[in-house]
Parts: structure tokens; C-alpha cells; sequence
């Protein structure tokens, strides 16, 4: 009898190189949100894939940057924190773009890990900005294995699976077969809604939102009633989220809801409200309220 192997799989990556996009098509639903703006993952977020013979738990982290604020150091440092809770890691990198400086540190921080590493080369649907095997060379990883992937059309994805389900020990099935994320459902819920504000307001806006879930609970119309706040650093901001006769938030409202519906499968009333928290994101206190300290080694 093939034994079961399971194991811990950090995603590890530069913003905007498809992680969220991949654990999506892994998982064959949106669990996370994607959009074209950096730094759209905030925190470390789990999607379970179980099949008959393995059971794979992937980390989702924020993309490594050059932080601006602390709300930034937070989320590399979640990324980096995430290589002492699993037992290897899927290093995604942007096949179209060239080995930059930024490569370069990350993979140094991989190789002090002592963490196997599986290196997946994604849109490589597009034309590539190098061969895997010069790109390893590069960083001085010629090593470590690789696979040829595109997230966003499927190919290559049977064999990066393959590759995982050998890479991972054998082990027992640590959650339930229809478990896919750890998540509740109210944080998928506000990531929606963080989405369509990514989406739709200004540039300058979407980096300095927080959405904060303050009520979900389920009517006895069978509706279900959901009140989120949404944060801005300024007053500035509230008013551009806002929108000329709330015609923004109203957009924002419709385009999340469709979604929430699908996701909880019952209609659904949404109660936006916008507030302001002067510089949140460099305030410690707020990113611990919010969530975005990285609380799980800390247990």
C-alpha cells in the first residue's frame, strides 16, 4: 500500500509573481484575492489540497519588498517567519521577468533556511526572460529543483504537484477532506471587499485600507446581514472612497456582494461604512488589532 505523505509548503515570492493566483487554481476556487497592485497579500494564510494519497497545506505570504512603513517590515516579516513552520518551500518566480537584486536576497534567505526548495517558474505561457537553469546559476542555486508552470491557464500544474506530493514526508492527514483553508469565512468575506476597493479607487488609496468585519450574522428572512468598516489614513481618503453621492462605495458595495453570495450561497445585505485612523499603517497597536502582526510564532 503507497504510504500517505503530508507536509507544510511555504509559498515564498517577489509582489505580484501569482501566488494568490496559483493556490486559487490549486484549491479550484477563490479563496484569495488577486489584483494587478503589490503587496495584495497581507498576511500568511493557509489552503489545504487533500487527495487519496497526500494531504498539502500551503502558506500564502505577503510579497518580499523593500517595506515603506511598518505595516510593510510586518508582512516581509510574516513571509520569512513562515520558513520556521514548514517543511519546505515553493519559491514562485515571474518567468518574464530577469534575475534582479531582489532574487538574489531571497534566495539567500532560502539557503540559510536549510529548507528544501522547489523552485516554479510561473506565466511561463509568456515569453521568458531566461532559461531556469541560467536564472538558478545566477543565484548560485543550480541545485535546487524547478518546474515550468502558468497559474492563470493550468499548464504545468500536475507536474508541480507531482513534485510536491514527493518532496513532503510521509505523514498522517492533519485536517478534514473538505477543509481548504483555515480561514473563517468572515475574513474571505472582507478580503472580497478589500479586493473591490483595490479595484476600483485611486491609485494612492488602496495601500493605506484596512477592512475590518464588525457584524455577520444571519437574519430570520434567511438573509444574511454583514457590516464592515473600511479604514483610511485620511480624512482625504474617506471622502475619494466615499465617492461623489456614495457612488464609489455603492460600486464597491455591488461588485464584493456578488461574490460574498457565492461564497455563503444565500443573499446577502451589505453595510459599508468608511473611517478614518490617522497613519495605521505605521501604528503597531493597530496593525496588532488588525491582525497584522505575525501572532503565530508568538503563541
Amino acid at each position: 500500500m503507497k504510504e500517505h505523505r503530508s507536509g507544510f509548503i511555504g509559498i515564498i515570492g517577489r509582489p505580484n509573481v501569482g501566488k494568490s493566483t496559483l493556490l486559487n487554481a490549486l484549491a479550484g476556487q477563490k479563496l484569495l484575492i488577486v489584483s494587478t497592485k503589490p503587496q495584495t497579500t497581507r498576511e500568511r494564510i493557509r489552503v489545504i489540497l487533500t487527495t487519496e494519497q497526500s494531504q498539502l497545506i500551503f502558506y500564502d505570504t505577503p510579497g518580499i519588498h523593500k517595506p515603506l512603513h511598518k505595516l510593510g517590515e510586518q508582512m516581509n516579516k510574516t513571509a520569512l517567519n513562515t520558513l520556521k513552520l514548514v517543511d519546505m518551500v515553493l519559491w514562485l518566480v515571474d518567468a518574464t521577468q530577469p534575475v534582479g537584486k531582489g532574487d538574489a536576497w531571497v534566495a539567500e534567505a532560502l539557503k540559510k533556511s536549510h529548507l528544501p526548495v522547489l523552485v516554479a517558474f510561473n506565466k511561463s505561457d509568456l515569453k521568458p526572460a531566461s532559461q531556469p537553469g541560467d536564472f538558478l546559476a545566477q543565484i548560485e542555486a543550480g541545485d535546487w529543483s524547478w518546474v515550468k508552470i502558468s497559474a492563470l491557464t493550468g499548464d504545468g500544474l500536475p507536474q508541480l504537484l507531482t513534485q510536491l506530493e514527493a518532496a513532503v514526508p510521509e505523514g498522517p492527514q492533519y485536517y478534514p477532506e473538505e477543509m481548504i483553508t483555515d480561514r473563517p469565512e468572515s475574513f474571505i468575506v472582507t478580503e472580497y471587499i478589500r479586493e473591490a476597493v483595490l479595484t476600483l479607487a485611486q491609485e494612492e488609496i488602496p495601500h493605506s485600507t484596512a477592512v475590518i468585519m464588525e457584524e455577520m450574522k444571519e437574519r430570520p428572512n434567511g438573509k444574511v446581514y454583514i457590516r464592515v468598516s473600511i479604514l483610511v489614513e485620511k480624512d482625504s481618503q474617506k471622502k475619494i472612497v466615499i465617492g461623489r453621492d456614495g457612488n464609489l462605495l455603492k460600486q464597491i458595495g455591488q461588485s464584493s456582494r456578488l461574490q460574498i453570495e457565492d461564497l455563503l450561497e444565500k443573499p446577502v445585505y451589505l453595510d459599508l461604512w468608511v473611517k478614518t485612523r490617522k497613519d495605521w499603517r505605521n501604528s503597531l497597536p493597530a496593525l496588532r488589532e488588525l491582525g497584522y502582526t505575525d501572532r503565530e510564532l508568538s503563541k
